[in-house]
């Protein structure tokens, strides 16, 4: 099966994207990757080149959730159908909407990983602007224009259907990751937290409004600035230590090293640094969200939005060394079954599937009588 599949350059759907090449490469298949949003760093090229066999392609162009970026989707939607004319694949793997509706010859699955409109919904507590009304109609193009649409959770599943309407076959596949670099060593008194600390929804703010009020340092990994030219600002913390952008060996060693993960977010469709923690056996302090609660729930605490509850939570923990152990034994658990054999089985099932009904649609019928589809 050879795959072409689209990933952008600056959050975690790169690294699900190399995380599902590998495991899908490791059962015969053959992955493109066409990476978009900006150049790859260096950490990126490097942990691009060790998946054995994966092709890059890079472009530029603005992603479809920045700053007016039509011109620039629309000069990426030209770069992946040339893309697909030389390469021929079996599927097209799309981790992003608007290029679903491209009159690709291959059929196409797309990979709702999360949203501007349900972004906004959960982090401003309002519905979306009338500005964000081209958006809504490339992304409901877009997915409509699938073979299957697929999201990580049910929670984001629904998010799609309420926003952009009537879906057609629809699949959840969780997100795998490797255990290998996550193997928790003995833990250390300081709480990490770490992603896109630019991005609202992670909610980063709350956790470094109560920092300097708790015993143990709180420390940020992750990028302040935002990546969007047109969006000036950072989210420079004023009580937690910034560590910065580290590269992916170091940023595990903090992982393995943490007793406790925080991410108090507003809104997170699946999280893959909340996976990554949990295979290093930190105890998981998160946001009090839909998605969070359908991953992790009975392996993690949840918290609202609420400097008090945080801080409260967290001194606890600080104080009880063996509810740390228990919870973080539970975390850990429950990320070991998030493997990526797993879901390089159920999406190369989904693939699968889609080449076989866009040969014989009759398929439709029996493929969901089976339970194949939600």
């Amino acid at each position: 099966m050879d795959v072409l599949m689209t990933a952008d350059t600056v959050g975690g759907v790169f690294v699900y994207a190399l995380e599902l090449a590998a495991a899908l490469g490791r059962n015969g298949a053959q992955v493109a990757l066409a990476a978009k949003g900006r150049v790859l760093s260096a950490d990126q090229w490097d942990q691009a080149r060790r998946v054995p066999g994966l092709e890059v392609f890079e472009s530029q162009d603005k992603l479809e959730w920045m700053e007016d970026p039509w011109d620039d989707v629309a000069r990426s939607s030209t770069w992946l159908l040339e893309l697909e004319q030389r390469l021929a694949p079996d599927v097209v793997h799309l981790n992003d909407y608007a290029h679903g509706a491209l009159p690709f010859a291959a059929p196409r699955l797309v990979v709702g990983h999360s949203c501007v409109l349900s972004w906004f919904e959960a982090v401003r507590r309002a519905p979306p602007p009338a500005s964000f009304d081209r958006y809504r109609a490339e992304v409901a193009r877009g997915l409509a224009g699938a073979d299957l649409v697929v999201a990580p959770t049910h929670f984001m599943l629904q998010q799609l259907e309420r926003h952009y309407g009537a879906l057609p076959r629809t699949r959840v596949i969780p997100n795998g990751r490797s255990a290998a670099r996550f193997c928790p060593v003995e833990k250390e008194p300081f709480i990490l937290c770490a992603g896109r600390l630019w991005d609202e929804a992670k909610n980063a703010r709350l956790l470094d409004a109560i920092a300097g009020r708790l015993r143990w340092p709180v420390l940020f990994a992750g990028e302040e600035a935002h990546p969007d030219p047109a969006r000036s600002g950072a989210a420079r913390p004023r009580h937690a230590r910034p560590l910065g952008r580290l590269p992916p060996e170091s940023l595990a060693c903090f992982f393995r090293r943490a007793s406790i993960y925080a991410l108090p977010a507003l809104y997170e469709p699946f999280a893959i640094s909340i996976l990554e923690a949990g295979l290093a056996g930190c105890v998981l302090v998160l946001g009090d969200t839909p998605s969070l609660r359908e991953v992790w729930e009975g392996a993690a605490l949840f918290v609202p939005d609420s400097p008090a509850l945080l801080r409260k939570i967290l001194s606890g923990l600080i104080e009880r060394p063996e509810m740390r152990a228990q919870l973080g034994a539970l975390a850990r658990e429950r990320a070991l079954t998030y493997t990526p054999e797993r879901m390089a089985e159920q999406y190369a099932a989904a693939y699968r599937d889609i080449v076989a009904v866009r040969s014989h649609p009759a398929r439709i019928e029996r493929a969901s009588a089976q339970g194949g589809d939600s």
